[in-house]
């Protein structure tokens, strides 16, 4: 844990408002690799929706002497992945980040309320806006899907990949940063080539 603050991009989201902040009441080894679980449940969906993976880390630093915080980044490109494969592989850090909770015996509601991740609702909303497809917040608009929908489908395939995330996770803990490539190696999923720039790139 370093005590210098991450680049303020690593705290925005993706219009560059600030993420919001919540309190959990954990160690700091436990919100860390909660963490850990949140950035593998991006990274594994992703990647075996077919899109590619640069990196994920946990980042984790001391805003004052005896405090804590952690947040985390994965970096992937979605070129020419289905819009609700998109989605869900967005809606997925929370649940997997919630996942982690009950399979540690950790989880309260407050807890799982503090995993909320709005801003990978909201970035998920915009990139498939730009594509014409319609993705409501709290309700299912005409023709398209509910972020309800969405956190579903990210659901079962969350628990159909959960041996992946977990092994993820636990090897992101602990080496703060994986590439897509390490992530490939450690869980048998292939991780496709990049293609293009990195201007579209989603970071979560």
């Amino acid at each position: 844990m370093t005590t210098v603050a991450p680049a303020p991009e690593a705290l925005t989201d993706h219009t560059g408002k600030p993420r919001p902040m919540f309190d959990m009441p954990l160690t700091y080894e436990q919100a860390r690799l909660g963490m850990a679980f949140h950035e593998a449940g991006h990274a594994v969906l992703s990647m075996a929706y077919g899109m590619h993976i640069a990196k994920s880390k946990v980042i984790a630093w001391e805003p004052e002497p005896g405090k804590w915080a952690v947040t985390g980044s994965t970096r992937s490109q979605a070129h020419n992945t289905p819009p609700w494969h998109y989605a869900a592989q967005c809606a997925a850090g929370e649940i997997a980040h919630v996942q982690y909770l009950m399979a540690y015996g950790l989880w309260t509601p407050e807890r799982a309320a503090a995993c909320a991740a709005d801003h990978d609702r909201e970035l998920a909303i915009d990139v498939l806006a730009q594509f014409g497809f319609r993705l409501g917040r709290d309700h299912v608009p005409e023709g398209g899907k509910s972020w309800g929908m969405v956190r579903g489908m990210a659901r079962r395939k969350v628990c159909h990949l959960w041996r992946e995330i977990w092994t993820v996770a636990h090897a992101m803990t602990e080496r703060t940063v994986l590439t897509g490539d390490e992530i490939a190696a450690l869980t048998g999923l292939v991780n496709p080539p990049f293609e293009g720039v990195r201007n579209d790139d989603a970071d979560h």
